[in-house]
């Protein structure tokens, strides 16, 4: 059966323009196929660019991050460009990219990865800012990478406006794993890490991240540390540490470690944590007499509270008590010797006298010997018998001279 050519035409027209019809009222556009929009990305810059296309109406690039999830900017109609600033890149990322025009959506998708051998990269990164002007930053050779690996360290700011190359590096075995820097003028307040590596044999992957300066300084100790005491207490007062940035003296936390001279360790000391002052004092209760004792700090950020090194010790009280009740002590165990050491002396002089000098034996005095007897006789002891009566005459005998 043959068809005529003319009304199976006019049927595929009908059919398609039903079809259309449908589309329209569903609201759903249609998309034109990938093509022309050349999509590419600067690390350095942090930007990424695309083609421009006529009559743009709407433009927008997504950031598809492992770990953070997407990150998407809506543009102006004629701006062919985004720029991401608070991103790492290191786990790897998507880029896309959406123009919607008269013409239809163009779209486009770039991945980002991370090229190189896997586990090459530095790792255990990590940098912190002391003494208010200097920056240590150190890494640990990535686990694959080979032994003539070499890796670079270079910052930016937050805007990507200026770059600094680590000026100082530290080493090990010939292989770079710290950065020193003695001159923080070119950083802001948030700053880009890039830690890339190069070798002979292989590729190296990069290794990059963003730090917050005041997250990562370390305050030095207080200043001006003294302890001024009365008959209760003892005052301690300090000057707020300088540091990179003015701060809010609120935003400092200091911690006291009062500790009794020549003591033990981990015995008779007492840690104190206090919050930031105007006037930066602690009141420490200690009464007359007190043993001689000594105080040092250390100062953190009150929201981190990772703590800066220790002050020198500062010393008050005195040993005056001690040394006192050391020598009654002394003086009362030398008294107790010598009293006995000349208590034996005696003793030893008196017998050594008796050996010497025996006493002499006394003459026996009958006469008087018997009378002193019968005179100390006592008659109660011989009592008469009952119905007797004894009469006696006694005699007594005096000489007369």
């Amino acid at each position: 059966m043959k068809v005529p050519l003319v009304p199976a035409l006019l049927l595929c027209a009908w059919l398609r323009a039903a079809v259309l019809r449908t589309a329209g009222h569903s609201g759903r556009t249609t998309v034109a196929p990938a093509s022309g929009l050349n999509i590419t990305f600067d690390s350095r810059t942090m930007i990424l660019s695309w083609s421009c296309k006529d009559n743009t109406s709407l433009s927008r690039c997504i950031l598809i991050h492992k770990k953070d999830g997407p990150i998407e900017y809506r543009l102006r109609n004629k701006q062919c460009f985004c720029t991401f600033r608070e991103v790492t890149l290191h786990g790897g990322v998507t880029f896309e990219v959406h123009v919607q025009t008269s013409q239809g959506e163009f779209q486009e998708k770039m991945p980002y990865p991370n090229s190189g051998r896997e586990g090459s990269a530095a790792r255990n990164f990590s940098c912190f800012i002391y003494n208010a002007d200097f920056m240590n930053c150190s890494w640990a050779r990535g686990p694959t990478a080979p032994c003539d690996v070499q890796y670079s360290l270079s910052i930016r700011d937050s805007k990507g406006r200026r770059e600094i190359p680590c000026p100082y590096y530290t080493q090990d075995a010939g292989t770079h794993v710290g950065c020193h820097l003695n001159n923080l003028s070119g950083l802001t307040s948030r700053n880009y890490f890039l830690v890339t590596g190069t070798s002979r044999e292989v590729g190296i992957q990069f290794f990059d991240s963003l730090l917050d300066v005041n997250k990562i300084e370390r305050f030095d100790p207080p200043g001006n540390i003294t302890v001024t005491c009365n008959k209760t207490q003892c005052v301690v007062r300090w000057r707020q540490p300088r540091t990179r940035q003015r701060r809010h003296f609120l935003e400092f936390r200091y911690q006291l470690h009062v500790c009794r001279q020549n003591s033990q360790p981990d015995t008779e000391n007492t840690l104190i944590t206090v919050q930031g002052g105007l006037d930066n004092r602690y009141n420490l209760p200690s009464s007359e007499p007190r043993a001689k004792r000594t105080v040092k700090m250390r100062t953190a950020d009150f929201r981190i509270l990772t703590w800066g090194p220790w002050s020198r010790p500062t010393e008050f009280g005195s040993d005056d008590g001690q040394t006192s009740s050391v020598h009654i002590y002394v003086l009362l165990v030398l008294g107790t010797l010598v009293c006995a050491l000349f208590l034996g002396f005696l003793f030893q002089r008196c017998v050594q006298m008796q050996r010497l000098f025996p006493p002499v034996p006394k003459i026996k005095d009958k006469l008087n010997d018997e009378n002193q007897v019968e005179d100390q006789i006592i008659w109660e002891e011989f009592p008469a018998e009952e119905g007797k009566v004894y009469r006696e005459e006694i005699l007594t005998v005096k000489e007369v001279a």
